[in-house]
């Protein structure tokens, strides 16, 4: 008789409780068919399944399998999903920073949409203009053409011709105009006005590419209306600034004779060195002036700048683009500084030099000179033109501004110690080389 082992009896034991030992045939459900391939950009995926064979399992075996497939199917959808914007963002360049930045449309008031508009408006209409001088080279002496200063500018029509200040081109040899979109021109000189600091220049750019500036009306200006003025200040192409009209009716000195420049509009809107040459505006974008001087100590905008109004820039810019200069009437004469007349303790212009072949000359105005002795002979002072009282030179020159050639002025003198009335025939001023 055979003995029982301690293993037969566990086999037997186990036979007759555990399913997987019955020796009766079991039948399984046949398994599902694999999950299709799940595509990379579409974020899309089952539920993990578990096969029918794991119900036989634990319960505590089967939750921990569960969690187990629900974070590898996370980490698997996190994976898929950083690889899908990397690769899109790869295909439509686009910048990185700004995939994850979503923007909202910019709300602006009204007083501000009219400002970008006056802007957009008006900027193609402003060019920027580099002075170019020749320089020869001390070591191998050759002769470069260096820049020596920039400014601003505008168009005036359709035919090229570009408005701007006379001290902008002053002492150039070579005259570049870049217009709105970058293109580069070479200028040249039509006319210019020494005593109203105005001149013009003309490129040959296709009319396209040109567009005038509107032309508005300086003489019904009123202070504190807004203004804007467009310039490249220190280089910096197309800057807008924006202030008020702070006074008007001013007087300032041209930078190349001296001579005054009446009603002048003060604005306190931002104007520096490039600004020169360009124009201000008023809020309807028509042109008021050509911003033209600063005061400054510093020589940076400190609130007072100075623009030439329109209507003196108008007439002179006609009389530059059709006889190529201005013609303005002159006595013919050199007078003495202010500062000197008051020193002898008359009021008047005292008349310097008086050419014979000039209209003072063949007048018979008298100039200063020295007798045989060296003593110091005084020419006659001017006191009055056509019966307005002259204290000083600048009220010569504004005389004079309301007269044309040709006209005939009474001009009262001082000589010695009595007065005299002499009838003078202006005579236009000569060309300046």
């Amino acid at each position: 008789m055979a003995s029982s082992s301690p293993f037969s009896h566990l086999l037997s034991s186990l036979s007759s409780k555990s399913p997987l030992f019955s020796s009766r045939p079991r039948s399984y459900p046949s398994p599902k068919p694999p999950l299709a391939p799940i595509s990379p950009l579409s974020f899309h995926f089952p539920s993990p399944k578990l096969s029918p064979v794991l119900p036989l399992l634990p319960q505590n075996t089967l939750n921990g399998l569960n969690s187990l497939l629900s974070s590898a199917s996370g980490s698997l959808f996190l994976a898929l999903a950083s690889l899908s914007l990397s690769f899109s963002l790869f295909l439509g360049q686009v910048d990185p920073a700004s995939a994850f930045v979503v923007t909202t449309p910019r709300k602006l008031q009204s007083d501000e949409l009219a400002t970008v508009r006056l802007f957009q408006e008006n900027t193609p209409s402003v060019v920027y203009i580099t002075n170019l001088a020749a320089r020869q080279d001390l070591f191998t002496l050759d002769v470069l053409e260096v820049p020596q200063g920039s400014g601003s500018g505008f168009v005036w029509d359709k035919k090229g011709h570009i408005v701007t200040n006379y001290h902008v081109i002053r002492g150039a040899s070579d005259l570049r105009v870049t217009l709105a979109d970058q293109s580069t021109y070479e200028a040249r000189v039509v006319g210019f006005d020494q005593d109203k600091d105005v001149a013009v220049l003309r490129i040959d750019a296709p009319k396209d590419k040109l567009r005038p500036i509107p032309v508005g009306i300086s003489a019904d200006l009123l202070v504190g209306q807004k203004v804007f003025a467009i310039g490249n200040p220190f280089g910096l192409d197309h800057t807008l600034t924006t202030g008020v009209i702070s006074g008007l009716r001013r007087e300032i000195s041209s930078a190349a004779t001296g001579r005054p420049i009446q009603d002048v509009i003060q604005t306190d809107a931002a104007i520096n060195p490039g600004n020169s040459g360009g124009p201000l505006l008023d809020s309807s974008g028509n042109l008021i002036g050509i911003n033209t001087a600063i005061y400054s100590p510093s020589g940076a905008s400190s609130g007072v700048g100075f623009s030439i109004p329109v209507d003196t820039v108008g007439g002179i810019v006609d009389q530059l683009v059709t006889f190529g200069k201005v013609t303005r009437p002159i006595l013919g004469i050199k007078f003495a500084p202010d500062q000197s007349v008051e020193q002898l303790g008359v009021s008047g212009v005292l008349v310097l030099d008086a050419p014979p072949n000039g209209p003072a000359g063949k007048a018979g105005l008298l100039p200063t000179k020295r007798d045989s002795y060296g003593r110091l002979i005084l020419g006659d002072i001017i006191t009055e033109v056509n019966g307005k009282k002259v204290t000083s030179g600048s009220d010569l020159y504004r005389i004079l501004d309301q007269c044309k050639v040709g006209d005939k002025v009474t001009v009262e003198v001082l000589r010695g110690d009595h007065k005299e009335k002499i009838n003078v025939v202006l005579e236009p001023k000569p060309d300046e080389s």
